[in-house]
């Protein structure tokens, strides 16, 4: 009697977006808001308060965005950087990246994306009129699902335990923190003195720092073995290695 044996096959991983935005506000929809149209700089401002801005009220200054494949059973990073307004328009900018994500439709990553990244995207896609359809294909505004992996509010069980800060976190993990000198916010100073570049090597590290954390809750989730992890790690930083070399 022959009995046969079969072997699952490996499901094939979707590719990942690593991604984080940089803003400023929208000084223009807050005058518009208020009745300020026209009014000096500082009348608007006291409009909009010392509050963290609604996210309609943030205009894109940068997108970072790291991409990773799994290959040869370790996740390789095939992308990494971010453009900013510096080199084009924050339309330009919101339309590229959705463009990245129409065409390879792969899970996003985010550190509070689901609060803040993925609706400031939809609101300026729409001040700006561009076609969103990526943001369509999966269901990446369904807090909840594994189309968009908000590492910040799935860790705090979605607000059930405090949500921690990224550069908290990454430090508690053995990672690299966020470098010296910069913070959030400080991101509006320096677009206003031009230092656009600063703003989108903070915003590159965010990303590294988010992927890091990532492969880590992979492998809490039996999703990624620690010798994968591993290897995904020295593909990083062999990566990360070659930059510096070139900088």
């Amino acid at each position: 009697m022959l009995v046969a044996c079969f072997t699952r096959p490996a499901m094939r991983k979707i590719p990942v977006t690593v991604y984080d935005l940089e803003t400023v506000p929208d000084l223009g929809a807050v005058a518009r808001i208020h009745g300020l149209e026209g009014r000096p700089e500082a009348e608007v401002l006291a409009a909009l308060g010392d509050g963290f801005p609604k996210p309609m009220l943030h205009s894109i200054a940068c997108i970072g965005a790291l991409n990773a494949a799994f290959v040869e059973g370790h996740w390789q990073v095939t992308s990494l950087g971010a453009p900013h307004v510096g080199q084009r328009s924050e339309g330009e900018l919101i339309a590229g990246f959705i463009g990245m994500i129409n065409k390879d439709t792969p899970t996003l990553v985010s550190f509070n994306g689901s609060g803040f990244d993925l609706p400031v995207l939809r609101y300026r896609a729409m001040v700006h009129g561009v076609a969103a359809p990526g943001l369509l294909r999966r269901n990446y505004f369904y807090r909840f699902g594994d189309s968009s992996v908000d590492l910040c509010d799935v860790l705090s069980s979605y607000g059930a335990s405090t949500k921690v800060k990224l550069d908290e976190l990454a430090r508690t993990l053995g990672i690299p923190g966020k470098p010296d000198g910069m913070e959030g916010s400080q991101v509006a100073k320096h677009v206003r003195e031009g230092r656009i570049a600063e703003v989108a090597a903070y915003c590159e590290s965010d990303v590294v720092i988010t992927y890091r954390i990532w492969l880590r809750y992979e492998v809490f989730r039996g999703e990624l073995s620690p010798e994968a992890m591993a290897q995904s790690e020295a593909h990083l930083e062999a990566l990360l290695e070659r930059r510096r070399t070139r900088a």
